[in-house]
């Protein structure tokens, strides 16, 4: 695995960091001329290391697992941090899938003639050298290298002190598949130590060898990052994402779907926190909806219309309109139609996803239309909010801003482009 063999004093994390901005800066440079069969072999190659040592992984993972036990870690967060066989094998699927999508390098976004007879091509290159900070999902090691490496990137990766040995892990599987392919193991490096300090080298950019930086983790991470980085941000806040139930929602299609978007996985940033319900529909709707939910042990917390139909339902709140829970937690409320819910998830919302329940065409293009979040969806689950769902293969992370990548980052959104001009001769009068 590419990581500095030392074990550094806290002092010492600026110079090991850009030491390995450096390095990263120089893999870079050959990974993006590296041939798309390469990379593919590359990354079919990790996929099988990473299944040949899944009980070194899972090994490594217990380990971090029972650490954060012991600190009384949430029941969200050990979700995110264990790793199963199942699970590894979902990160090996992911790799393959990656390597099995187009080459988004030198893909010619756009080309037109002027009328001087100059050809002017517009097209894809590497972003460089992605920085990526995470917290508890281990599965972001393989995603997010795996993604860098296909569009020409290297990556600097900072997991999480919670799961550094599972991230470490990992790590070595997909750099001996790059070595196998005569690709840099510095390609992909994993930061070496678990202080505090190296985030905030990172965030400086470390002497300009890191080109953007990818948060993956909690509020606090993310302001961070986006209050102390010196390069691009590519993040999210949060995922307070809702479902709306609109008047002409077919009331079991709706079960079914909150019920998914609620409790499928709880502490994904795709999953639902708040029901709006149309109060057209409410005396039809509601109860059920609620009463699935309580029944499936989520806590409600409901506006006065919601607590009237089931007693287990406790007050919301104004902070509940704004609190991404994850966990088996809902906030519902009662609305006036179709423009009383886009208001709200205005108001509340954190533009990740948002989804609309309804057999009215009309309702269902307004929505798509006028919601300003970077995934909208129609009669469908907002846990759809993935790259991988979205064929990417995997994702980096979902950008909510609106500056050069919205929604799940993957291969595509980690590219960049140049201009290629094309003469015969032409001069400038």
């Amino acid at each position: 695995m590419s990581v500095l063999n030392l074990k550094p004093r806290s002092e010492d994390v600026d110079a090991l960091m850009r030491e390995i901005g450096r390095r990263a800066r120089i893999a870079a440079r050959r990974v993006a001329l590296a041939p798309a069969a390469r990379k593919d072999a590359a990354l079919r190659e990790a996929a099988a290391r990473l299944r040949a040592t899944a009980p070194d992984i899972l090994a490594a993972n217990q380990a971090d697992v029972a650490e954060a036990r012991a600190r009384d870690a949430s029941a969200a967060t050990l979700d995110r941090l264990a790793l199963s066989p199942g699970r590894i094998e979902a990160m090996a699927a992911a790799l393959e899938s990656i390597a099995g999508l187009p080459d988004p390098v030198g893909r010619r976004l756009a080309a037109y003639e002027r009328p001087n007879g100059l050809l002017i091509e517009r097209v894809a290159t590497p972003l460089g050298v992605v920085g990526v900070i995470f917290e508890s999902r281990p599965n972001v090691t393989a995603d997010a290298a795996a993604l860098c490496l296909k569009a020409g990137n290297a990556a600097v990766l900072r997991a999480g002190s919670d799961s550094h040995r599972s991230a470490t892990a990992i790590a070595a599987a997909v750099t001996a598949g790059l070595e196998a392919h005569g690709l840099p193991a510095d390609a992909v490096q994993l930061v070496p130590t678990r202080d505090r300090a190296a985030v905030g080298a990172l965030l400086t950019g470390l002497d300009g060898t890191v080109d953007v930086i990818v948060p993956r983790g909690g509020r606090s991470l993310v302001e961070r990052v986006q209050a102390e980085a010196r390069v691009p941000v590519f993040a999210h806040l949060e995922g307070i994402c809702h479902v709306f139930v609109h008047a002409a929602a077919d009331l079991a299609m709706a079960r079914g779907v909150l019920r998914n978007s609620k409790l499928r996985r709880t502490g994904v940033c795709g999953a639902a926190e708040t029901l709006l319900v149309d109060r057209a529909c409410a005396g039809s709707h509601l109860a059920p909806l609620v009463t699935d939910l309580l029944d499936a042990g989520c806590a409600v917390r409901g506006d006065a219309a919601t607590r009237a139909v089931d007693p287990r339902v406790t007050p919301a709140t104004e902070d509940d309109w704004r609190t991404e829970y994850l966990d088996a937690i809902i906030a519902v409320r009662v609305v006036d139609g179709l423009d009383a819910a886009i208001d709200h998830i205005e108001t509340f919302g954190s533009h990740h996803t948002e989804s609309i329940l309804t057999q009215d065409a009309a309702a269902a293009e307004r929505f798509l239309a006028e919601v300003d979040s970077a995934i909208v969806v129609h009669n469908a689950s907002t846990q759809f909010a993935d790259g991988g769902e979205f064929g990417f293969g995997a994702e980096i992370g979902i950008a909510t801003g609106r500056m050069h990548a919205r929604g799940p980052v993957g291969v595509e959104q980690l590219t960049t482009f140049k201009y290629r001009v094309h003469g015969t001769g032409q001069v400038r009068p």
